[in-house]
């Protein structure tokens, strides 16, 4: 058996004219945890689903769990939980009657003590009779995670499962995925936010159907070629507009009482600091964030051209 939990190359996906994706490779070892990002409409959704069989690519080939993607779709579906982006089970059941109502779709066999397994794993057992309907957005996705995992899947594909979801209850969801991941699931995330980024171990970056970036957090920052200064003092904030825009200056934030600017051209970036009159503002150089590298490589894809085929 492969170490590659999936193993894809030159993946393109047409509708119509209109070309999602084009030549997306991705050979991902079992086990791991990757974080799947880039702006809406990149074709990470797009990509996901014909990795693990909904959807046919137009162009490429592979395999996903040793299963061919083009003809065996039914084989990798049966092996793989999928968690779309928005909550997709029956409201009007409990937890409860969601999850043997799936146990059955996949015809698990004793569905009882599956079912109650599920509900002590993923904390739902307190909760097991309340309607799906009537959940928060944390308890909802608690509920999702657990019927896309009862079956016990060798592959785990999540796009963007915590949107709109709290910070406790996204600190929790990602303590799950770390515990299914020790027990040798293999995790694909597709996510926006950085921080869940960096709880992977290993990124791939979409922009405009293509992959731009690919590897360890360290690696993609050190590769990116990105200075970084961050500026503290008082109502440094002011100096934000001052500099936006400058040249050398590709991004500056302000976030936790402080400036932190970037760019690509150190000595353009320096001048652009120096040049601004900020005599109470100490700047001193750190490495740029995994946002500041994400900002640069949206700068380099360009403009979306994806049109005709």
């Amino acid at each position: 058996m492969s170490d590659l939990a999936i193993d894809v190359s030159g993946l393109v996906k047409r509708f119509g004219d209109k070309i999602a994706v084009d030549g997306v490779d991705i050979q991902m070892p079992r086990g791991e945890v990757w974080g799947f990002l880039g702006p809406n409409g990149s074709g990470k959704t797009t990509t996901i689903r014909m990795i693990c069989g909904l959807l046919r690519a137009t162009e490429g080939a592979g395999t996903c769990l040793g299963y061919d993607v083009l003809n065996e779709p039914e084989k990798i579906r049966a092996h793989t939980g999928y968690m779309t982006q928005h909550f997709s089970f029956w409201k009007d059941l409990t937890i409860r009657e969601n999850l043997e109502f799936t146990a059955r779709l996949y015809q698990m066999p004793q569905l009882r003590e599956r079912v109650d397994e599920t509900l002590e794993t993923l904390g739902l057992a307190d909760r097991q009779n309340q309607l799906a309907g009537a959940l928060s957005g944390g308890w909802k996705q608690r509920l999702a995670l657990a019927a896309v995992t009862m079956h016990n899947p060798r592959l785990l594909l999540l796009d963007e499962p915590t949107a709109g979801v709290d910070p406790q209850a996204r600190r929790d969801f990602w303590d799950e995925i770390h515990r299914l991941s020790t027990r040798g699931m293999t995790v694909l995330v597709s996510t926006h936010y950085m921080d869940e980024a960096e709880r992977c171990d290993r990124i791939v970056y979409l922009a405009n159907g293509k992959v731009v970036a690919r590897g360890r957090i360290g690696e993609i920052i050190a590769r990116s070629g990105l200075v970084a200064y961050r500026g503290e003092g008082e109502d440094v904030r002011r100096l934000a507009a001052r500099l936006q825009g400058r040249p050398g200056v590709d991004h500056v934030a302000y976030f936790s009482a402080a400036l932190n600017v970037s760019g690509e051209n150190r000595q353009a970036l320096e001048n652009a600091i120096a040049d601004i009159d900020g005599k109470d503002v100490e700047w001193r150089e750190i490495q740029p964030t995994l946002e500041d590298v994400f900002i640069v490589l949206m700068m380099r894809a360009g403009a979306d051209r994806r049109t005709h085929a």
